[in-house]
């Protein structure tokens, strides 16, 4: 069996939050309102936490948005994260009004000045910075230089510059939007530091293509125990981020977000609507609410070619035949159940253990 070997990274708290250490690996996501509503904002910052995301970043476009920031903070208590671009002013209102750490784009927050005035005031709120690079804003070489190597140099010399004004609560994030160039900008940046690292591909597409790219960039990563938080970033909505993410961090054996369920991809021989099943058992589930201390492997399989094997290997499975299954329970099989019936009788199942 694969152990992963973490990466000791040092410990930053995001308010009641921390990373870093051998503390689990958190998810993120970002809101997708217009922070200035209020209103809709908490409403999504409400469905994610019941998602299970442990950390929501807000964009702070203008004062309207740096202003609503107090309201917000007053109504969640979750991990707030200002992602501030081009102003330093409003990086300053944002921690003047309560949120737990601010993200800040070297591409266009560069000033010295400026800089000097954001560390100060996070000093005194006593909350971190993310330095947040990303493929967008890196300045491009007069050569084809390596776009995991502009990341790199670009947080290498923000961080230098952050650290000569004695500030040290710093989380990094270095993202491009290829796989390949963002494994390897996090490999570098992991061996040159020990700062909590954010992983994250960068404008991924929508949600197939952006899950795969996510899964594959992020999975690799995460075996190789870098990585104390991460995003997937989709056009999609953030619940559907916070999904896939979490999918990512049970798949690599890291984290557990409720019962795992593993279905066979059917075929010909499948003689019932399994995809119809599949959906009304995740469906039922999802309404549950948290069932982290009760771990269950689920398997619905659609035939009686692997089907029972696969049944008995999980703590509870259907195996289906012709218009039934053969539900088993750790192991041994319990009676047959209609099609009709499978998702209640799954449910149900797992409530009582």
């Amino acid at each position: 069996m694969i152990k992963i070997k973490r990466r000791k990274a040092k410990i930053v708290r995001i308010g009641r939050l921390t990373i870093g250490g051998s503390f689990p690996v958190a998810v993120q996501s970002m809101t997708k309102t217009k922070t200035a509503d209020v209103e809709n904002t908490l409403c999504q910052i409400d469905e994610l936490e019941k998602a299970g995301c442990e950390i929501i970043r807000v964009a702070v476009k203008d004062e309207a948005d740096a202003n609503a920031l107090k309201k917000i903070r007053s109504a969640t208590k979750m991990p707030l994260v200002a992602d501030i671009h081009f102003s330093w002013r409003l990086a300053i209102r944002a921690i003047e009004n309560g949120v737990d750490k601010i993200r800040l784009n070297p591409g266009n927050i560069y000033k010295k000045k400026e800089v000097v005035s954001i560390v100060s005031a996070l000093k005194s709120a006593h909350i971190p910075l993310r330095i947040g690079v990303n493929s967008g804003s890196v300045s491009f070489g007069s050569s084809k230089d390596d776009m995991s190597n502009r990341l790199l140099k670009s947080a290498l010399n923000y961080i230098r510059m952050i650290e000569k004004l004695g500030f040290y609560d710093i989380v990094i994030s270095l993202k491009a939007s290829g796989v390949l160039e963002t494994i390897e900008a996090y490999r570098g940046i992991a061996h040159l530091c020990d700062y909590p690292l954010h992983l994250g591909v960068t404008a991924t597409g929508g949600h197939n293509k952006g899950a795969v790219k996510s899964g594959i960039a992020l999975g690799v990563l995460l075996l190789e125990g870098i990585g104390d938080t991460i995003r997937v970033s989709l056009t999609d909505t953030p619940l559907q981020e916070v999904k896939v993410a979490q999918v990512i961090l049970e798949s690599v054996g890291i984290r557990h977000f409720g019962p795992q369920i593993i279905s066979c991809p059917t075929c010909g021989r499948c003689q019932i609507n399994l995809t119809k099943i599949l959906s009304e058992v995740e469906d039922n589930l999802s309404k549950i609410g948290s069932l982290s201390d009760r771990m269950h492997k689920i398997a619905i399989m659609g035939c009686l070619v692997n089907g029972p094997g696969e049944a008995r290997e999980a703590d509870i499975g259907i195996a289906f035949g012709k218009k039934e299954g053969l539900l088993f329970k750790n192991g041994k099989s319990v009676r047959k159940v209609s099609a009709d019936e499978v998702s209640s009788v799954l449910c149900r199942e797992i409530m009582e253990g």
